[in-house]
């Protein structure tokens, strides 16, 4: 592979290393804030980068329609375009055109689609999707193109979509080729059935990937089918190859994930909530907006090496959500991608000192305290 992968420590089955790329390294487990348009919103590169991140995440789908790929390519690529010199991981666009039902037809060349910006039809191809993400944007690891299978499905249908994401992920290494400075991985589909994700998986490993990432969840099956697909999936994946949980989630989801053997994480939660007035703890979210913050003039979580977790009183931050003021949702969004930067910080330590499964166990108390 084109990215040596590092195990440094394991601990049943969580595991902790580095994702070594030409831009940096990946240390593992890892949560990649998501740059949806060629910005993490509400951030500065440089907060993005203090937070804690290694690689961010692009997406194909709303690069390709605005401002259009080709001209990314024009302006130097993805990197240069939004500033970060770090690693860029970008999807393929395929949920993104899945979740547009009423504007998509599939079939096994791609998705034709309309552009919910301006109606124009636009066609994706896995060789379309390839090109867009490793030679245009310039991904430092492009995602094979698939179709999300939705949730609930029943097993023929379920069956019927990972087979073609499984042809799809083929024609996606062929058009990827051997590249000596760009990785591809793998999308492992199949809904909630165990056997339909060892298919999967086996398929995938045959035609070979850079990595192996578990697709088609967080669409609604809840959080114990979630940890039922991961307990059937990982053990069929490559031990020496990068395990990635796509748009997962929640705190209490990834330290679950990581228990059970994934490596990386994406995820829209924190940025979103932060605009929304919420901050993330491990006791789970609190909405600024609540009347009980108004005097409180504590900080947002002063273990955190942040500005905006330590110098800002809960009760500023309650008068700017309250106000509709931007830095409010600015300050949010950037504690809550520390937070989960952290988080994962805690994580790899506790791996690498033997000591997770104590360190999960005390998560989970807090977690369900908070939920209490």
């Amino acid at each position: 592979m084109p990215f040596p992968f590092r195990l440094d420590a394991t601990e049943g089955a969580a595991r902790t290393g580095a994702l070594q790329t030409p831009r940096g390294d990946i240390r593992t487990p890892a949560f990649m804030p998501v740059g949806t348009a060629a910005t993490v919103k509400a951030l500065y590169p440089d907060q993005v980068r203090q937070a804690g991140a290694d690689i961010i995440l692009g997406n194909t789908y709303h690069l390709m329609l605005r401002p259009g790929a080709e001209r990314v390519a024009r302006l130097g690529g993805l990197h240069r375009f939004m500033g970060w010199d770090g690693p860029i991981l970008t999807d393929s666009g395929g949920f993104q055109v899945w979740s547009l039902s009423a504007l998509r037809k599939m079939s096994e060349q791609g998705v034709e689609f309309k552009s919910h910006i301006d109606g124009s039809k636009h066609m994706l191809t896995p060789e379309r999707s390839i090109e867009i993400q490793a030679d245009l944007l310039g991904a430092d690891i492009s995602m094979q193109f698939d179709e999300c299978t939705p949730f609930p499905c029943e097993r023929d249908e379920a069956a019927r979509s990972m087979e073609l994401s499984v042809r799809w992920g083929a024609r996606s290494k062929a058009a990827f080729g051997e590249r000596q400075s760009q990785a591809l991985f793998g999308i492992v589909q199949g809904s909630v059935y165990e056997d339909l994700r060892r298919q999967s998986a086996e398929a995938l490993i045959e035609t070979g990937f850079d990595g192996y990432a578990v697709g088609g969840l967080a669409v609604g099956e809840g959080f114990e089918t979630m940890c039922q697909v991961l307990d059937a999936t990982t053990p069929h994946l490559p031990g020496d190859r990068p395990r990635y949980l796509m748009g997962v989630g929640r705190p209490i989801d990834l330290v679950e994930a990581v228990a059970r053997g994934i490596d990386m994480f994406d995820c829209v939660m924190p940025t979103r909530s932060g605009r929304h007035g919420q901050a993330w703890s491990d006791f789970g979210p609190f909405n600024l907006k609540n009347a009980r913050y108004a005097e409180d003039q504590s900080p947002l979580d002063e273990s955190i090496d942040c500005p905006a977790s330590r110098d800002w009183s809960k009760a500023y931050l309650h008068h700017l959500v309250r106000a509709g003021e931007y830095l409010g949702s600015m300050i949010l969004s950037w504690h809550n991608v520390a937070y989960y930067e952290h988080l994962m910080a805690r994580m790899r330590a506790a791996i690498a000192e033997g000591r997770f499964e104590a360190f999960r166990a005390e998560f989970r108390a807090r977690w369900e305290q908070g939920q209490a």
